[in-house]
């Protein structure tokens, strides 16, 4: 139940679906209700189908690069570390942003629904980097089965949020949005600490 809800919370903080539905809201003004349904089913498809592939390649993709479990660990924690001191100061992290230029050709697209919505913001070297720690810290049958639950879990809540946006942004406003990212991201450095631990033991073998 720990390393579930472990896992949940930083998927869950690093995809951020409440933030990235304000950026939806923005990004489809103007579009008929049909239109963002259909671009915010096939972003979280596309962004599901991407995290599924590093999630079943995740370790072989690792033993081909010659990277270790521990290492990765500590990369990993470092990059998830640096994303939740951008959402505890409620800035735009470049690991889920776009650039300028992206932004001003996402602009010009009337759908979305690939670039930028599945990928970064959905499916970013953030979220693609917490799958694969997921992976390589979760061994055994119990704790596959256990990973793969949460990355369906996550998914189907951001679905729902997207699906929902028009109401969610009526209903908690900016500051509210901003308080839950906060809070999501003191969560996620804590655990992005724990990580960089983990991975400094098992590097060192370290007793404690």
């Amino acid at each position: 139940m720990e390393y579930y809800l472990s896992s949940f919370i930083t998927l869950f903080s690093v995809v951020d679906p409440i933030g990235v539905a304000w950026l939806f809201a923005a990004m489809t003004r103007g579009a008929t209700p049909q239109e963002q349904r259909r671009m915010a089913i096939n972003a979280t498809l596309l962004a599901s189908i991407i995290l599924l592939v590093f999630f079943f390649s995740g370790t072989i993709l690792l033993d081909w690069i010659g990277i270790t479990i521990p290492a990765f660990r500590i990369a990993g924690g470092i990059l998830l570390f640096l994303l939740a001191i951008e959402m505890v100061f409620a800035r735009q992290s470049g690991l889920r942003s776009t650039t300028n230029s992206e932004q001003d050709e996402a602009a010009e697209k009337q759908d979305v629904s690939v670039f930028p919505l599945a990928f970064p913001l959905l499916a970013g070297p953030g979220a693609i980097t917490t799958v694969l720690l997921m992976t390589s810290t979760g061994s055994g049958h119990d704790m596959f089965w256990e990973s793969l639950l949460v990355l369906a879990v996550v998914i189907l809540i951001t679905l729902l949020v997207l699906l929902f946006t028009p109401t969610l942004v009526r209903s908690l406003g900016q500051t509210g949005a901003n308080v839950i990212s906060r809070i999501l991201g003191l969560l996620l450095a804590a655990l992005a600490v724990q990580y960089i631990v983990d991975g400094v033991k098992a590097s060192f073998n370290l007793p404690i």
